[in-house]
């Protein structure tokens, strides 16, 4: 059987996120911005939330009461990276969920996976959706496709040692294609520079570059020359230019160089795409209604929906990180 998973701007079924369940993130301002990410969704196409039944209380006060509400035991909530990643049988009609193998993120110290490695099969269930097993060690926020046969993905990722020390690159390219339905794997060699510190994913793509049409490839474009962001894109870019003849647009981060911790990673790059509308994080920054022109400009039809995505950056991801989308099945 021959799976494929839909590009995010291919009409979706629904829109999945989980509500905060570490420690870290019982705060108010995350409550906020959770709740502001799920409850714009669902002004657009369904949303169903799973979240922790202590949790669930808490949930309910802050999200729509049109959004579906699932008791499902979290570690965390990041399900762009544990949840399932969605794919659709083009013969049989059929969906499926790529249940790929979760670490939490390269098996790091502080993180806590054992419950959030089921949430793609619990996904998978609720739906009736095929489970798809796969070997590979992987995240969803560390590829992104164009669903006509290519993949972003990133070598400190997929190739890292952290993850899949004993496949080749080789191996690697050909389980990304199998289920994903791609064909060709363009890598780029490494991610932003925030995200190798403790709490970082080690590269992952989709705060670096992303599809935004089959033909056209959306950069982080970091252009302060004291940030070391700086040297990334421009690697990134020629490492883009030389794997593929897609239309490369920069995206320009954010003025704001700087945080308490050192240099940020803050991204415009890391939006979420709905059946009729765009989710851009927003930083009250002057570039933000540059970035919001830019995807006006490569998301015709679709309204741009910008939301302040620093509590979610402070804990280490941004809205497309939080989001997952579930592609809508032809009638038959």
């Amino acid at each position: 059987m021959t799976w494929k998973m839909p590009a995010e701007w291919a009409k979706h079924e629904r829109t999945w996120l989980a509500w905060p369940a570490a420690d870290y993130a019982q705060e108010e301002d995350a409550f906020l911005a959770w709740s502001e990410v799920a409850n714009t969704a669902a002004e657009y196409e369904p949303v169903t939330v799973l979240v922790n039944e202590r949790h669930l209380a808490t949930a309910k006060k802050y999200l729509s009461k049109e959004i579906e509400l699932v008791v499902c035991e979290l570690d965390d909530s990041w399900i762009r990276d544990s949840g399932a990643t969605f794919v659709v049988n083009s013969e049989t009609n059929a969906l499926g969920a790529i249940d790929w193998i979760f670490n939490g993120w390269g098996a790091q110290s502080w993180s806590n996976y054992e419950l959030d490695d089921k949430v793609a099969s619990f996904m998978a269930q609720k739906v009736n959706a095929e489970i798809i097993k796969s070997d590979l060690v992987n995240e969803g926020g560390g590829i992104h496709t164009n669903g006509s046969g290519l993949v972003l993905a990133t070598e400190t990722v997929q190739l890292g040692s952290e993850r899949n020390p004993d496949w080749s690159r080789a191996e690697v390219e050909a389980e990304l294609n199998s289920k994903l339905g791609t064909e060709q794997v363009i890598w780029i060699r490494r991610g932003l520079t925030r995200d190798y510190e403790t709490f970082g994913t080690k590269g992952h793509i989709d705060i670096v570059a992303c599809f935004a049409n089959e033909d056209t490839i959306l950069v982080h474009d970091q252009q302060d020359a004291s940030h070391p962001d700086n040297s990334v894109t421009h690697e990134v870019i020629a490492r883009l230019e030389e794997q593929t003849r897609a239309n490369i647009i920069r995206v320009p981060a954010p003025n704001l160089l700087k945080d308490d911790l050192g240099f940020v990673d803050y991204s415009y790059i890391n939006h979420y795409i709905l059946n009729d509308a765009v989710l851009l994080c927003a930083f009250d920054d002057p570039i933000d209604q540059v970035a919001k022109g830019i995807l006006e400009d490569v998301y015709p039809g679709r309204e741009i929906r910008l939301i302040d995505a620093r509590p979610i950056f402070d804990r280490g991801g941004g809205i497309h990180c939080i989001t997952q989308q579930q592609p809508q099945i032809a009638a038959r």
